[in-house]
């Protein structure tokens, strides 16, 4: 009989678990809430946004916080899954101490780097 209950891999913690679980969740929800947005709500025909309308957007707060939570789970969830496929590979310990800091400070790059894009095309709007 197959088993369908999700828990914790062995050395992935319940934290990192929950974190994945929960971000799985939140990026249905942000997607959901990204897609009506741009792709349902522009004057271009079809739904489809203007520039003008896309650096409009970029002038509000709540929509740039909207994206930056967005950027910050797809990045939390995609690298925290991929170190769980990492773990079934049955990496040694040793391993698993350079993987770890690897993909937190790839984590933390993209996620400053997501933020300066926000802020760099809200600059045009300005």
């Amino acid at each position: 009989m197959i088993e369908t209950k999700s828990s914790p891999k062995p050395n992935e913690g319940m934290w990192l678990w929950l974190i994945k679980m929960v971000s799985g969740l939140l990026i249905i929800l942000f997607l959901l809430i990204h897609f009506i947005i741009n792709h349902m709500t522009g004057s271009a025909g079809g739904g489809q946004l203007s520039f003008r309308e896309i650096l409009q957007m970029y002038t509000s707060p709540a929509y740039i916080l909207l994206e930056a939570l967005f950027l910050v789970t797809v990045i939390s969830h995609g690298l925290i899954g991929l170190r769980a496929v990492i773990l079934d590979l049955n990496p040694a310990r040793k391993v698993m101490k350079v993987i770890d800091p690897v993909l937190l400070i790839l984590g933390i790059g993209s996620v400053i780097y997501g933020i300066w894009l926000l802020y760099a095309v809200a600059s045009l709007a300005a």
